[in-house]
């Protein structure tokens, strides 16, 4: 007799057989029981999970005879009837299965479709199982839809696919759909365990762990797996043989390169890379077994014992899980968990991918926190800087400028307030005129470039009260616009008579003939029949520094006035809170 593979061999028979999918094992049960039974089935999941499988026991408890011949529909069909073994063996004549991906078109569901109006011939239903439903044209699936809306009441469709995507929205609400998980590695390496007893194949456990993680979720993968591992080890299945078989690589090495990691030992984790390229091992199998052991250590580390599985406890690789989770702060685990996951698509960007192992590697160390980092992260809020305040040495006789902020540490102010209230009064200037008075020259260019460089200074002036309010006139009724508006805002009235005005800019691209002479017809909008004379100098009143400035005191009292809440006043003493910069704005 023929070998038969262990996927085919220890396919189940019944519901009760069936591993991992108590989800759907009970609610096919429990409609079986009391026949209450939808007319079109949908079963979606990846691969090897039991879709198929799933099909042909419901077929089986849809016209189950018993061993008596006297069954009905049960949700325990017998497996020796007539019935049930001609739908375990593929010959029963009312059970069809049809695989879309090699008759997906029109054709073979009309020839389908024309069993439909012929009543069973053995059983008590007809059952049609459409595998792998989405290869189906869409001419194929609207020819189908009106038969598989209201079939005859002998008619059961089951359609199965790994892409539930991909199946008309029209499909879709003409069934009742079941989605088959993956299975847990535990849930893989626990049926493992007993097919093996079965066999009479002794096994570690730790080769079938690698199995099960191999599998991902596959019944089926990891039956295929286990019968090429039993080949591979002659009869019989241990660590090392199925580690090489499955190309995985050894944790000793993924343990090596974290506590490298941990440690800051960038020379370890070279030779440990140059070890794998050596030893001819998986650059993007050891990422994995990295993201998994990471990924056990974060639990670890948040969690402590309470969620770990007697699965995790009886790893030997436990102890050295927990060991590293004391190594690493949890917010390097989870940088170098992200790098591991994202460093996977590196790989095959690379000319060379043990090259490119190392880099992902080497990334922790490079985004490793330094202790110049730590210090700044534990810095309380009472020890930020606050300015320090210097006075201008450039200052224009006679006049007293506000002060220029620069940073320094708190000790040298008694509180934020008293720094904050250290601008002098300012001593304003005459400014009725009646012809245009002896005034301080304009600076040179340099002047004017590192005056710019600096910090603006507001002084205001009786000329610059007349101006901003005229130019404030001329904005609200929109009178100016682009350059000249900008003209305006940035320009500071130095002198004027009866017809002419003398404005001052730091730039001289506002210097512009056009913007001069629709200025002058702006104003003349208001009664102001003047020539503008332009020239560049520094300005230390315009309009918009005047804006800039009342916008700033507006900043200042609005964050004052949260500071000084009795609510911010006690969240920051009792909590610790803290005002973040820049969220306060004025109303």
């Amino acid at each position: 007799m023929s070998y038969l593979v262990l996927a085919r061999k220890y396919r189940p028979r019944n519901f009760t057989e069936m591993v991992g999918q108590d989800h759907v094992v009970r609610a096919l049960s429990n409609a079986l029981s009391t026949q209450r039974l939808h007319h079109a089935y949908l079963f979606t999941g990846t691969r090897g999970v039991g879709k198929t499988t799933v099909s042909r026991i419901l077929a089986k408890s849809l016209n189950c005879q018993g061993a008596d011949g006297l069954g009905t529909i049960t949700a325990t069909p017998c497996g020796v009837c007539q019935a049930c073994t001609d739908i375990d063996s593929g010959r029963f004549v009312d059970y069809t299965e049809l695989d879309a991906a090699s008759n997906r078109g029109v054709d073979e569901v009309q020839a389908l479709l024309e069993q439909a109006v012929y009543k069973p011939v053995q059983g008590r239903f007809k059952v049609f199982m459409i595998d792998e439903v989405h290869m189906l044209t869409n001419t194929a699936f609207n020819a189908m839809l009106k038969t598989l809306e209201e079939p005859p009441e002998y008619l059961k469709f089951v359609l199965a696919t790994t892409d539930p995507q991909k199946v008309p929205v029209t499909v879709l609400s003409r069934c009742l759909q079941f989605n088959l998980r993956p299975m847990a590695p535990e849930t893989i390496r626990e049926h493992l365990q007993q097919v093996l007893a079965l066999e009479g194949v002794s096994a570690d456990v730790q080769s079938l762990r690698l199995l099960a993680r191999a599998a991902r979720g596959s019944m089926r993968d990891a039956l295929s797996l286990t019968d090429q591992a039993i080949a591979f080890g002659s009869g019989q299945l241990t660590e090392a043989p199925v580690r090489q078989m499955l190309g995985s690589v050894d944790r000793t090495y993924v343990f090596r390169l974290i506590e490298a990691l941990a440690l800051g030992d960038g020379k370890t984790v070279v030779e440990t890379s140059e070890a794998l390229r050596l030893h001819g091992l998986s650059a993007t199998s050891t990422l994995e077994e990295m993201s998994t052991v990471l990924q056990a250590m974060a639990v670890l580390q948040t969690v402590g014992q309470a969620l770990v599985t007697e699965e995790d406890i009886t790893d030997p690789e436990a102890a050295d899980i927990a060991r590293l989770a004391t190594l690493l702060p949890q917010d390097e685990t989870q940088l170098l968990y992200s790098i591991c996951l994202h460093g996977r698509g590196d790989l095959g960007l690379a000319p060379d991918e043990y090259a490119a192992l190392t880099m992902v590697l080497l990334r922790l160390l490079a985004f490793k926190p330094t202790a110049v980092s730590a210090e700044k992260k534990s810095l309380k809020p009472e020890q930020a800087a606050v300015p320090k305040v210097q006075p201008w040495d450039d200052a224009p006789p006679g006049q007293v400028l506000p002060v220029r902020a620069s940073a320094l540490p708190t000790e040298e102010f008694e509180s934020n307030d008293a720094a904050s209230n250290l601008t002098p009064p300012v001593v304003p200037i005459p400014s009725k005129l009646v012809s245009v008075p002896v005034r301080v020259q304009a600076e040179s260019r340099s002047e004017v470039l590192n005056a710019a460089q600096s910090v603006p200074v507001l002084v205001p002036t009786e000329e610059g009260d007349y101006w901003h309010a005229t130019v404030q006139q001329l904005i609200d009724a929109q009178a100016i616009t682009a350059m000249v508006r900008e003209l305006a805002l940035q320009s500071q009235l130095v002198a004027r008579d009866e017809d002419q005005w003398i404005l001052r800019v730091e730039r001289e691209s506002l210097n512009q003939a056009g913007s001069r002479e629709r200025l002058i017809q702006a104003l003349q909008t208001l009664g102001l029949t003047v020539n503008l004379a332009v020239e560049v100098g520094r300005v230390t009143d315009s309009p918009g520094r005047r804006n800039a400035s009342a916008s700033a005191e507006r900043q200042m009292a609005a964050e004052q006035r949260i500071h000084q809440a009795p609510f911010v006043q006690r969240m920051m003493q009792e909590f610790g809170a803290r005002v973040v910069p820049g969220s306060i704005r004025p109303l």
